[in-house]
């Protein structure tokens, strides 16, 4: 028996999925861009894709922009809106806790001469709606920040983001990183107030290499704001290129096939509860996150000797159960979330990420429970 509980990182695919993806490269492999018959066919299952994201958002198929994956999609978002803005003001607003794609991105802003301001978490990695408001003024030109937390699942203040920017009298745009977030909870962007939303298909059992960037048609962007190839009329000039049709269509399957979110949600916090029950029982194991969090994420501090990167690889190894100690995109490193939070290198050195979907079970946490329990046996903390 394995335990594949590495779901924040990515997601087997679903057969609907992989049924898609075969017969557009087996069966409609013409270019969607040819105006020939085999060229047409393509293109009608990527409008199809293309419209089943956008119902799923609550926005029109024309918003939708077809990326690489959530990174592309959140550099085009940044260095788009800030183009559009520049002339209004310098000032963005993030969050310390961001992915990667976000924060070196702004990084790079402020290289620029921009001026970031990182809202810090607390101890549990929550961010409050006040912080939001004190960063916000006149002179910011977007606010990113992401809907769900990719390491401790942390729900963020996204949704008093366009309240904060109508009370500062703030000309920015909100652009509202999805990522771990879509197909988890409910997303309305015009009830968000969101300009640019990134989606990734490889974390709802979509394929790899595939995501979309929502672009809000009443924001009055311009391809020439997030343009950074050229070469072709796809995707609104946004992200010119050959349509990767076959990935496009396995995207659409994996969202048509989600399951009813209410639910679904119910079902993991089930499991999330059992978790935390049957983890908790162990010695000196703490949690990073606490119940506020996504039910879908659970970050613990292990008491032993070795490191976090070593506890994976015994996991995996030695037991078959499959986990993390952090965003795959760090290779490694030590989590700047954690570090952000202020806890100490004891325990960066030592936490994993747990993250669930909705083909784990509970005999996939009694499984992690007694390699961790077998584990810290064999490599006791007072080794060190």
């Amino acid at each position: 028996m394995t335990a594949y509980l590495d779901n924040s990182a990515t997601t087997k695919p679903c057969k609907e999925c992989a049924d898609a993806v075969t017969e557009m490269l087996l069966n409609n492999w013409g270019n969607p861009s040819s105006l020939h018959n085999l060229g047409i066919n393509a293109m009608k299952e990527v409008i199809t894709a293309r419209t089943v994201i956008a119902d799923s958002l609550g926005v029109s198929r024309e918003e939708i922009v077809f990326t690489s994956g959530g990174t592309e999609a959140n550099n085009l978002a940044i260095f788009g809106a800030v183009k559009a803005r520049k002339r209004l003001g310098g000032r963005i607003v993030t969050t310390a806790i961001e992915h990667e794609s976000v924060l070196q991105s702004a990084q790079e802003l402020e290289k620029q001469g921009f001026e970031v301001i990182y809202l810090k978490p607390d101890k549990n990695g929550n961010i409050t709606k006040e912080q939001l408001f004190d960063a916000v003024d006149k002179n910011t030109i977007l606010i990113s920040m992401m809907y769900i937390n990719n390491e401790v699942g942390t729900v963020m203040p996204v949704e008093s983001i366009k309240r904060a920017v109508k009370k500062a009298g703030s000309p920015a745009l909100i652009h509202i990183d999805c990522v771990q977030a879509y197909g988890k909870v409910s997303i309305n962007a015009k009830k968000l107030g969101a300009d640019l939303i990134t989606v990734s298909a490889h974390k709802i059992h979509g394929p790899k290499g595939i995501g979309a960037l929502y672009v809000n048609k009443e924001a009055n962007l311009t391809d020439q704001n997030f343009a950074q190839i050229f070469g072709g009329e796809q995707e609104k000039k946004i992200r010119p290129g050959t349509e990767s049709s076959p990935l496009i269509a396995g995207f659409g399957a994996a969202v048509k096939a989600l399951p009813a979110i209410n639910e679904q949600k119910k079902l993991i916090a089930e499991l999330n509860c059992y978790a935390r029950e049957q983890l908790g029982k162990i010695a000196g194991l703490r949690f990073n996150n606490d119940e506020s969090a996504s039910p879908y994420i659970i970050n613990i501090y292990i008491p032993t000797f070795m490191r976090s990167q070593t506890i994976l690889q015994e996991l995996s190894s030695n037991y078959s159960v499959y986990v993390s100690n952090g965003s795959a995109c760090a290779k490694g490193k030590k989590s700047h979330v954690l570090s952000a939070m202020g806890l100490d290198d004891e325990t960066l050195d030592k936490s994993i990420r747990i993250s669930f979907c909705r083909y784990n079970t509970k005999e996939n946490v009694d499984l992690l429970v007694s390699a961790l329990k077998d584990l810290i046996n064999k490599h006791p903390l007072e080794k060190i």
